[in-house]
């Protein structure tokens, strides 16, 4: 009979990256750094985003690529954030064409076809425009029509920090939690907000049960999703800004929902029902 602990680690193994996807990442990302290289005055680029912190699920959808431009050679679009985003913009699309390419909130995504399933074939990538400004790098955002404040490198340390002390468990548990949440409709946005507030709500060190770990996590967060969760790296605006108070009504819906089907799976074990367990390690399920 499986156990709700062996649920949860075959959950957690079917969520993470296979080599193949990690292949097609690693060389259509060389691709996109080489080619903006090639057109920009560039000083330096590195991984960003969940994929550059190891907390992304499968399927790999999205690879965000931090590009920090030369401050004196590219210094005209200093005094225009949107303008960097466009000329990004073209620069990509005479290679990857027009249709494949979009201006997001602060970056510019690349849709590469992959594969012939549903699940992988589509990789999007993001190339994310900044400057290095004294100890922090500034990126265009689209809404403010602005430059803002960002350390992603700040983000990541703090990310494999907090992952060492919970004993190498808290970044899987962040993609169960991210999992989950894609699963339920993307309830929490942006998914950096789980992260976030996994780093306050996690205590370390780790109870030796995910069981447990996700109850705790999902009660405290279900208490306190409506409160301001700040920038890790205390330089931009709250990671918490999308979510008003109709999101965070729906948010706490479904972390009470959740929270319901784990005490029903622990009553269900000692119960010796088997079937509700098999559905705990399914990465489709909400758990």
């Amino acid at each position: 009979m499986i156990t709700t602990s062996e649920a949860f680690k075959k959950f957690k193994s079917r969520l993470e990256l296979r080599e193949a996807e990690q292949k097609d990442a690693s060389r259509l990302q060389k691709e996109i750094r080489e080619h903006i290289g090639n057109n920009f005055s560039i000083k330096n680029d590195f991984l960003t985003g969940s994929y550059g912190r190891h907390t992304k699920t499968r399927p790999l959808k999205d690879v965000d690529i931090f590009f920090v431009l030369d401050k004196e050679k590219e210094k005209k679009y200093l005094t225009d954030p949107l303008l960097v985003l466009s000329d990004f913009k073209k620069c990509l699309a005479k290679k990857y064409g027009e249709s494949k390419v979009s201006i997001g909130r602060r970056s510019v995504g690349i849709d590469i076809a992959l594969g012939t399933t549903e699940e992988d074939k589509v990789l999007s990538i993001d190339a994310v425009p900044a400057f290095e400004v004294s100890n922090y790098y500034q990126i265009s955002d689209n809404v403010l029509c602005d430059w803002i404040k960002t350390d992603p490198q700040i983000h990541a340390e703090k990310a494999t920090e907090a992952n060492k002390a919970f004993d190498g468990e808290w970044k899987p548990m962040v993609k169960m939690i991210k999992k989950w949440n894609e699963t339920q409709g993307k309830p929490i946005k942006p998914s950096f907000l789980i992260e976030v507030m996994a780093m306050q709500i996690l205590y370390p060190p780790f109870s030796g049960g995910y069981v447990y770990e996700l109850k705790s996590f999902f009660a405290t967060a279900f208490d306190r999703i409506g409160e301001t969760w700040n920038d890790p790296a205390g330089l931009g605006s709250p990671v918490s800004d999308q979510m008003d108070a109709s999101k965070i009504t729906t948010a706490r819906q479904k972390l009470s929902e959740v929270g319901k089907f784990i005490d029903q799976a622990v009553l269900l074990e000692k119960q010796g029902n088997q079937l509700s367990l098999i559905h705990i390690s399914e990465p489709t399920r909400p758990y």
